[in-house]
Protein backbone atom coordinates (compact mmCIF):
# COMPACT_ATOMS: atom_id res chain seq x y z
CA UNK A 1 0.00 0.00 0.00
CA UNK A 2 1.18 3.50 -0.88
CA UNK A 3 2.17 6.03 1.98
CA UNK A 4 0.41 8.59 0.29
CA UNK A 5 -3.38 9.06 0.66
CA UNK A 6 -4.84 9.57 -3.01
CA UNK A 7 -8.39 11.15 -4.38
CA UNK A 8 -11.14 8.69 -3.56
CA UNK A 9 -11.94 9.43 -6.86
CA UNK A 10 -9.31 7.67 -8.37
CA UNK A 11 -10.27 4.36 -6.19
CA UNK A 12 -10.34 1.61 -9.15
CA UNK A 13 -9.47 -1.54 -9.10
CA UNK A 14 -6.19 -1.18 -11.08
CA UNK A 15 -5.30 -4.66 -11.64
CA UNK A 16 -4.95 -6.41 -14.88
CA UNK A 17 -7.58 -8.54 -15.93
CA UNK A 18 -7.20 -12.23 -17.08
CA UNK A 19 -8.09 -11.41 -21.06
CA UNK A 20 -5.64 -9.01 -20.76
CA UNK A 21 -2.61 -10.86 -19.38
CA UNK A 22 -3.15 -13.96 -21.70
CA UNK A 23 -2.91 -11.28 -24.82
CA UNK A 24 0.25 -9.93 -23.13
CA UNK A 25 1.58 -13.39 -22.81
CA UNK A 26 0.74 -14.42 -26.46
CA UNK A 27 1.97 -11.16 -27.35
CA UNK A 28 5.41 -11.35 -25.62
CA UNK A 29 6.00 -14.67 -27.98
CA UNK A 30 5.23 -13.15 -30.99
CA UNK A 31 1.87 -15.05 -31.59
CA UNK A 32 0.37 -13.97 -34.51
CA UNK A 33 -3.31 -12.76 -33.43
CA UNK A 34 -6.33 -12.11 -35.00
CA UNK A 35 -7.45 -9.02 -33.44
CA UNK A 36 -11.34 -8.75 -33.84
CA UNK A 37 -11.13 -5.98 -31.08
CA UNK A 38 -9.41 -3.58 -33.25
CA UNK A 39 -11.10 -0.11 -33.47
CA UNK A 40 -8.29 2.04 -34.07
CA UNK A 41 -8.35 3.04 -38.02
CA UNK A 42 -5.26 3.69 -38.47
CA UNK A 43 -3.62 0.48 -37.44
CA UNK A 44 -6.66 -1.17 -40.16
CA UNK A 45 -4.30 -0.55 -43.39
CA UNK A 46 -6.84 2.59 -44.57
CA UNK A 47 -4.84 4.48 -47.54
CA UNK A 48 -5.02 8.24 -46.12
CA UNK A 49 -4.71 10.74 -48.63
CA UNK A 50 -1.29 12.36 -48.19
CA UNK A 51 -2.35 16.08 -49.00
CA UNK A 52 -3.92 15.64 -45.15
CA UNK A 53 0.20 16.59 -43.33
CA UNK A 54 0.35 19.21 -46.20
CA UNK A 55 -2.92 20.87 -44.56
CA UNK A 56 -0.46 21.13 -41.49
CA UNK A 57 2.23 23.29 -43.06
CA UNK A 58 0.23 26.88 -42.71
CA UNK A 59 2.31 29.22 -41.64
CA UNK A 60 -0.33 30.65 -39.49
CA UNK A 61 0.66 28.09 -37.43
CA UNK A 62 3.24 29.94 -35.84
CA UNK A 63 0.81 32.22 -34.89
CA UNK A 64 -1.10 31.73 -31.68
CA UNK A 65 -4.37 33.38 -31.70
CA UNK A 66 -6.46 31.98 -29.06
CA UNK A 67 -10.38 32.01 -29.08
CA UNK A 68 -12.20 30.20 -26.03
CA UNK A 69 -14.84 28.18 -28.16
CA UNK A 70 -12.32 27.92 -31.28
CA UNK A 71 -11.33 29.96 -33.83
CA UNK A 72 -14.40 30.98 -35.62
CA UNK A 73 -13.23 29.45 -39.21
CA UNK A 74 -13.01 26.39 -37.36
CA UNK A 75 -16.38 26.15 -36.19
CA UNK A 76 -17.67 27.70 -38.93
CA UNK A 77 -15.82 24.57 -40.75
CA UNK A 78 -17.78 22.44 -37.92
CA UNK A 79 -20.49 23.73 -39.02
CA UNK A 80 -20.64 23.14 -42.82
CA UNK A 81 -20.40 19.55 -42.08
CA UNK A 82 -22.43 19.27 -39.23
CA UNK A 83 -25.39 21.06 -40.96
CA UNK A 84 -24.47 22.40 -44.54
CA UNK A 85 -23.58 25.72 -42.70
CA UNK A 86 -27.20 26.53 -41.30
CA UNK A 87 -25.71 25.58 -37.90
CA UNK A 88 -25.21 28.95 -36.21
CA UNK A 89 -20.94 29.13 -34.92
CA UNK A 90 -21.69 30.30 -32.27
CA UNK A 91 -23.39 27.64 -30.72
CA UNK A 92 -20.35 25.56 -31.29
CA UNK A 93 -17.41 24.69 -29.31
CA UNK A 94 -14.34 23.20 -29.88
CA UNK A 95 -12.73 20.62 -27.41
CA UNK A 96 -9.13 18.29 -27.70
CA UNK A 97 -11.52 14.81 -27.44
CA UNK A 98 -14.66 13.79 -27.09
CA UNK A 99 -14.12 12.99 -23.71
CA UNK A 100 -12.84 16.39 -22.60
CA UNK A 101 -16.51 17.86 -23.79
CA UNK A 102 -18.13 15.36 -21.56
CA UNK A 103 -15.78 16.78 -18.92
CA UNK A 104 -16.77 20.09 -19.91
CA UNK A 105 -20.78 19.62 -19.85
CA UNK A 106 -20.35 17.77 -16.76
CA UNK A 107 -18.92 20.40 -15.01
CA UNK A 108 -21.53 22.72 -16.69
CA UNK A 109 -24.53 20.34 -15.66
CA UNK A 110 -23.81 18.24 -12.70
CA UNK A 111 -23.02 19.25 -9.15
CA UNK A 112 -20.64 17.17 -7.14
CA UNK A 113 -23.17 13.98 -5.77
CA UNK A 114 -26.01 14.89 -8.72
CA UNK A 115 -26.80 11.82 -10.78
CA UNK A 116 -26.50 11.02 -14.72
CA UNK A 117 -28.09 8.14 -16.88
CA UNK A 118 -26.75 6.42 -18.77
CA UNK A 119 -27.64 3.97 -21.40
CA UNK A 120 -27.05 -0.12 -20.88
CA UNK A 121 -26.17 -1.53 -22.94
CA UNK A 122 -23.21 1.14 -24.18
CA UNK A 123 -19.38 2.13 -23.64
CA UNK A 124 -17.86 1.78 -20.40
CA UNK A 125 -16.03 5.10 -20.41
CA UNK A 126 -18.87 6.91 -18.54
CA UNK A 127 -18.52 5.78 -15.83
CA UNK A 128 -14.92 6.57 -15.48
CA UNK A 129 -15.80 10.37 -16.75
CA UNK A 130 -18.46 10.78 -14.57
CA UNK A 131 -16.51 9.44 -11.93
CA UNK A 132 -13.47 12.07 -12.14
CA UNK A 133 -16.20 15.16 -12.22
CA UNK A 134 -17.53 13.77 -9.01
CA UNK A 135 -21.17 12.60 -9.90
CA UNK A 136 -22.87 9.53 -9.67
CA UNK A 137 -24.94 7.90 -12.47
CA UNK A 138 -27.29 5.21 -12.78
CA UNK A 139 -27.75 2.89 -16.08
CA UNK A 140 -30.89 2.69 -17.58
CA UNK A 141 -31.65 -0.56 -19.68
CA UNK A 142 -31.82 -0.73 -23.67
CA UNK A 143 -34.10 -3.82 -24.17
CA UNK A 144 -34.48 -5.70 -27.60
CA UNK A 145 -37.06 -7.17 -29.24
CA UNK A 146 -35.87 -8.12 -32.49
CA UNK A 147 -34.66 -3.89 -32.52
CA UNK A 148 -33.27 -2.05 -29.39
CA UNK A 149 -35.01 0.30 -27.67
CA UNK A 150 -35.10 2.73 -24.86
CA UNK A 151 -37.01 1.27 -21.40
CA UNK A 152 -39.00 4.42 -20.85
CA UNK A 153 -40.52 2.69 -17.69
CA UNK A 154 -37.45 1.53 -16.36
CA UNK A 155 -35.81 4.84 -17.14
CA UNK A 156 -38.87 6.61 -15.38
CA UNK A 157 -38.48 4.64 -11.95
CA UNK A 158 -34.32 5.65 -12.20
CA UNK A 159 -35.20 9.65 -12.10
CA UNK A 160 -35.07 11.84 -8.80
CA UNK A 161 -34.50 15.21 -7.74
CA UNK A 162 -30.62 14.91 -8.64
CA UNK A 163 -30.92 13.25 -11.54
CA UNK A 164 -29.61 15.89 -14.11
CA UNK A 165 -28.49 14.61 -17.69
CA UNK A 166 -29.18 11.65 -19.75
CA UNK A 167 -26.64 10.40 -22.00
CA UNK A 168 -27.59 9.02 -25.19
CA UNK A 169 -25.25 7.29 -27.92
CA UNK A 170 -26.66 7.72 -31.31
CA UNK A 171 -25.87 5.02 -32.53
CA UNK A 172 -25.20 3.30 -29.59
CA UNK A 173 -21.88 1.35 -29.19
CA UNK A 174 -21.94 -1.36 -29.52
CA UNK A 175 -25.83 -2.59 -30.38
CA UNK A 176 -25.64 0.09 -33.81
CA UNK A 177 -29.27 1.14 -32.79
CA UNK A 178 -30.05 4.81 -33.73
CA UNK A 179 -32.42 6.66 -31.58
CA UNK A 180 -35.53 6.71 -33.74
CA UNK A 181 -38.27 9.61 -34.22
CA UNK A 182 -41.12 8.24 -31.83
CA UNK A 183 -38.67 7.90 -29.68
CA UNK A 184 -37.20 11.51 -29.28
CA UNK A 185 -40.38 12.32 -29.34
CA UNK A 186 -40.82 10.81 -25.99
CA UNK A 187 -37.51 10.98 -24.73
CA UNK A 188 -38.13 15.38 -25.13
CA UNK A 189 -41.25 14.74 -23.36
CA UNK A 190 -39.34 13.04 -20.61
CA UNK A 191 -36.36 15.11 -20.10
CA UNK A 192 -38.77 18.16 -20.04
CA UNK A 193 -40.97 16.80 -17.24
CA UNK A 194 -37.63 16.32 -14.89
CA UNK A 195 -35.82 19.36 -16.20
CA UNK A 196 -33.10 17.12 -18.06
CA UNK A 197 -29.93 18.12 -20.38
CA UNK A 198 -29.44 15.38 -22.86
CA UNK A 199 -25.99 15.04 -24.00
CA UNK A 200 -26.42 13.07 -27.79
CA UNK A 201 -22.87 11.26 -28.44
CA UNK A 202 -23.20 10.90 -32.12
CA UNK A 203 -19.69 9.83 -33.30
CA UNK A 204 -20.83 7.27 -35.45
CA UNK A 205 -23.36 8.94 -37.32
CA UNK A 206 -22.26 9.20 -40.59
CA UNK A 207 -21.68 5.13 -40.62
CA UNK A 208 -25.08 3.67 -41.19
CA UNK A 209 -25.00 -0.23 -42.03
CA UNK A 210 -28.49 -0.17 -42.82
CA UNK A 211 -30.30 2.80 -44.82
CA UNK A 212 -33.49 2.32 -44.08
CA UNK A 213 -32.86 2.31 -40.05
CA UNK A 214 -35.65 4.55 -38.55
CA UNK A 215 -32.65 6.78 -36.45
CA UNK A 216 -32.80 11.01 -36.12
CA UNK A 217 -29.86 13.26 -35.33
CA UNK A 218 -30.87 15.19 -32.44
CA UNK A 219 -28.57 18.25 -33.71
CA UNK A 220 -30.86 21.44 -33.48
CA UNK A 221 -32.71 19.41 -31.67
CA UNK A 222 -35.32 22.55 -29.94
CA UNK A 223 -37.10 21.25 -26.90
CA UNK A 224 -34.63 20.62 -24.15
CA UNK A 225 -31.28 21.64 -23.33
CA UNK A 226 -29.74 19.01 -25.71
CA UNK A 227 -25.79 18.65 -26.70
CA UNK A 228 -24.62 16.50 -29.71
CA UNK A 229 -20.94 15.76 -29.81
CA UNK A 230 -18.96 14.72 -32.46
CA UNK A 231 -15.09 14.28 -33.65
CA UNK A 232 -12.36 13.98 -36.34
CA UNK A 233 -11.77 10.49 -34.42
CA UNK A 234 -14.60 8.80 -36.07
CA UNK A 235 -15.83 11.57 -38.58
CA UNK A 236 -12.86 11.75 -40.34
CA UNK A 237 -10.90 8.50 -38.69
CA UNK A 238 -8.05 10.68 -37.26
CA UNK A 239 -7.94 9.78 -33.76
CA UNK A 240 -4.29 11.43 -34.03
CA UNK A 241 -5.35 14.90 -34.77
CA UNK A 242 -7.54 15.34 -31.60
CA UNK A 243 -10.37 17.49 -32.31
CA UNK A 244 -13.76 17.35 -31.06
CA UNK A 245 -17.19 19.51 -31.37
CA UNK A 246 -20.15 20.25 -28.83
CA UNK A 247 -22.99 21.19 -30.60
CA UNK A 248 -25.79 23.51 -28.27
CA UNK A 249 -29.32 23.72 -29.04
CA UNK A 250 -32.37 23.72 -26.85
CA UNK A 251 -34.85 26.48 -25.41
CA UNK A 252 -33.13 29.90 -26.43
CA UNK A 253 -32.05 31.02 -23.05
CA UNK A 254 -30.98 27.76 -21.31
CA UNK A 255 -28.79 27.86 -24.74
CA UNK A 256 -27.68 31.13 -24.33
CA UNK A 257 -26.55 30.42 -20.42
CA UNK A 258 -25.16 27.34 -21.30
CA UNK A 259 -22.74 29.05 -23.90
CA UNK A 260 -21.46 31.44 -21.77
CA UNK A 261 -20.58 29.28 -18.57
CA UNK A 262 -18.80 26.82 -21.34
CA UNK A 263 -17.12 29.37 -23.02
CA UNK A 264 -15.10 30.03 -19.49
CA UNK A 265 -14.68 26.69 -18.40
CA UNK A 266 -12.78 26.11 -21.96
CA UNK A 267 -11.34 29.24 -21.71
CA UNK A 268 -9.52 27.82 -18.47
CA UNK A 269 -8.16 25.32 -20.64
CA UNK A 270 -7.49 26.48 -23.88
CA UNK A 271 -6.84 22.82 -25.58
CA UNK A 272 -7.17 23.03 -28.78
CA UNK A 273 -4.13 23.19 -30.73
CA UNK A 274 -3.88 26.04 -33.48
CA UNK A 275 -2.61 23.46 -36.39
CA UNK A 276 -5.42 21.19 -36.89
CA UNK A 277 -7.81 24.15 -36.67
CA UNK A 278 -6.45 25.64 -39.57
CA UNK A 279 -6.07 22.09 -41.28
CA UNK A 280 -9.71 21.64 -40.36
CA UNK A 281 -11.62 22.89 -43.82
CA UNK A 282 -9.05 20.73 -45.89
CA UNK A 283 -9.63 17.62 -43.75
CA UNK A 284 -13.08 18.23 -44.38
CA UNK A 285 -12.54 18.48 -48.19
CA UNK A 286 -11.34 14.80 -47.76
CA UNK A 287 -14.45 13.39 -46.30
CA UNK A 288 -15.62 11.41 -48.90
CA UNK A 289 -11.94 9.81 -49.85
CA UNK A 290 -11.34 8.61 -46.05
CA UNK A 291 -14.89 7.91 -44.66
CA UNK A 292 -15.91 5.89 -48.20
CA UNK A 293 -13.35 3.27 -47.95
CA UNK A 294 -14.03 2.83 -43.88
CA UNK A 295 -17.83 2.93 -44.76
CA UNK A 296 -17.14 0.52 -47.60
CA UNK A 297 -15.61 -2.04 -45.37
CA UNK A 298 -17.74 -2.12 -42.31
CA UNK A 299 -20.80 -2.65 -44.33
CA UNK A 300 -19.02 -5.68 -46.05
CA UNK A 301 -17.52 -6.93 -42.63
CA UNK A 302 -21.37 -6.76 -41.28
CA UNK A 303 -22.80 -8.51 -44.13
CA UNK A 304 -20.25 -11.48 -43.76
CA UNK A 305 -20.89 -11.77 -40.25
CA UNK A 306 -24.27 -11.80 -41.03
CA UNK A 307 -24.28 -14.52 -43.87
CA UNK A 308 -21.55 -16.52 -41.21
CA UNK A 309 -23.68 -16.30 -38.10
CA UNK A 310 -27.02 -17.66 -40.67
CA UNK A 311 -24.83 -20.61 -42.02
CA UNK A 312 -23.61 -21.58 -38.29
CA UNK A 313 -27.14 -20.90 -36.97
CA UNK A 314 -25.41 -18.41 -34.41
CA UNK A 315 -27.39 -15.06 -33.36
CA UNK A 316 -26.04 -11.83 -34.97
CA UNK A 317 -27.96 -8.77 -33.51
CA UNK A 318 -28.86 -6.52 -35.88
CA UNK A 319 -27.38 -3.05 -36.03
CA UNK A 320 -28.10 0.09 -37.41
CA UNK A 321 -24.82 2.02 -37.62
CA UNK A 322 -21.39 2.39 -36.56
CA UNK A 323 -18.24 0.05 -36.21
CA UNK A 324 -19.02 -2.86 -34.06
CA UNK A 325 -21.43 -6.37 -34.84
CA UNK A 326 -22.86 -8.24 -31.42
CA UNK A 327 -22.99 -11.95 -31.27
CA UNK A 328 -25.08 -13.98 -29.36
CA UNK A 329 -22.89 -17.18 -28.46
CA UNK A 330 -24.58 -19.75 -26.37
CA UNK A 331 -21.85 -21.82 -25.69
CA UNK A 332 -20.38 -19.04 -23.86
CA UNK A 333 -22.35 -19.61 -20.71
CA UNK A 334 -18.96 -18.20 -18.62
CA UNK A 335 -17.82 -15.23 -21.43
CA UNK A 336 -14.49 -14.73 -19.63
CA UNK A 337 -13.65 -18.50 -19.62
CA UNK A 338 -15.12 -18.93 -23.20
CA UNK A 339 -13.08 -15.98 -24.93
CA UNK A 340 -9.82 -17.01 -22.90
CA UNK A 341 -10.19 -20.16 -24.45
CA UNK A 342 -10.61 -18.69 -27.82
CA UNK A 343 -7.73 -16.59 -27.39
CA UNK A 344 -5.31 -19.82 -26.29
CA UNK A 345 -7.06 -21.97 -28.54
CA UNK A 346 -7.35 -20.02 -31.54
CA UNK A 347 -5.32 -16.92 -31.06
CA UNK A 348 -8.64 -14.89 -32.06
CA UNK A 349 -9.50 -11.98 -29.77
CA UNK A 350 -13.02 -10.49 -29.16
CA UNK A 351 -14.38 -8.64 -26.84
CA UNK A 352 -16.69 -9.94 -23.94
CA UNK A 353 -20.48 -8.55 -23.42
CA UNK A 354 -20.00 -7.98 -19.80
CA UNK A 355 -17.60 -4.66 -20.87
CA UNK A 356 -20.57 -3.47 -22.52
CA UNK A 357 -22.54 -3.93 -19.57
CA UNK A 358 -24.46 -6.57 -21.27
CA UNK A 359 -27.00 -8.38 -18.42
CA UNK A 360 -27.11 -11.57 -19.78
CA UNK A 361 -23.81 -14.22 -20.62
CA UNK A 362 -23.22 -15.19 -24.13
CA UNK A 363 -22.62 -12.15 -26.04
CA UNK A 364 -19.56 -11.20 -27.99
CA UNK A 365 -18.61 -7.74 -29.54
CA UNK A 366 -16.63 -7.70 -33.05
CA UNK A 367 -14.91 -4.80 -34.70
CA UNK A 368 -16.13 -4.09 -38.14
CA UNK A 369 -12.77 -2.57 -38.83
CA UNK A 370 -10.35 -5.09 -40.12
CA UNK A 371 -9.56 -6.25 -43.06
CA UNK A 372 -12.12 -8.11 -44.47
CA UNK A 373 -9.42 -11.64 -45.27
CA UNK A 374 -8.75 -11.16 -41.52
CA UNK A 375 -12.75 -10.93 -40.03
CA UNK A 376 -13.04 -14.37 -42.47
CA UNK A 377 -10.49 -16.48 -40.80
CA UNK A 378 -11.15 -15.02 -37.62
CA UNK A 379 -14.73 -16.34 -38.53
CA UNK A 380 -13.67 -19.54 -39.21
CA UNK A 381 -11.52 -19.97 -35.59
CA UNK A 382 -14.62 -18.91 -33.87
CA UNK A 383 -16.96 -21.44 -35.57
CA UNK A 384 -14.34 -24.19 -34.82
CA UNK A 385 -14.10 -23.33 -30.91
CA UNK A 386 -18.06 -23.79 -30.88
CA UNK A 387 -18.10 -26.90 -32.56
CA UNK A 388 -15.02 -27.83 -30.30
Amino acid sequence: MPDFKFSTRTDWELSSNRLNEELERLRSQKIDLIDLTESNPTRCGFQYPETIVNALADPANLTYAPDSKGMLQARQEVARYAAGGTLDPESIVLTSSTSEAYAFLLRLLVNPGERVLIGKPSYPLFQYLIELNDAEYDFYPMTFNGTWQIDFDALEDLVNFDTRVLILVNPNNPTGSYISVDELKRLNAFCREHKLAIISDEVFYDYRLDDRADGVSLLGNKDVLTFVLGGLSKSLAMPQMKMSWILASGPERDVKEALNRLEIIADTFLSVNTPVQNALGSWFAMQNSIQGPIAERVRRNYQTIRDWAQRESIECLPSQGGWYAVLRIPEATNEEEWIIDLLKKKHVCVHPGYFFDFEEEGHIVLSLLPKEKRMEAGLQKIAEHIKG
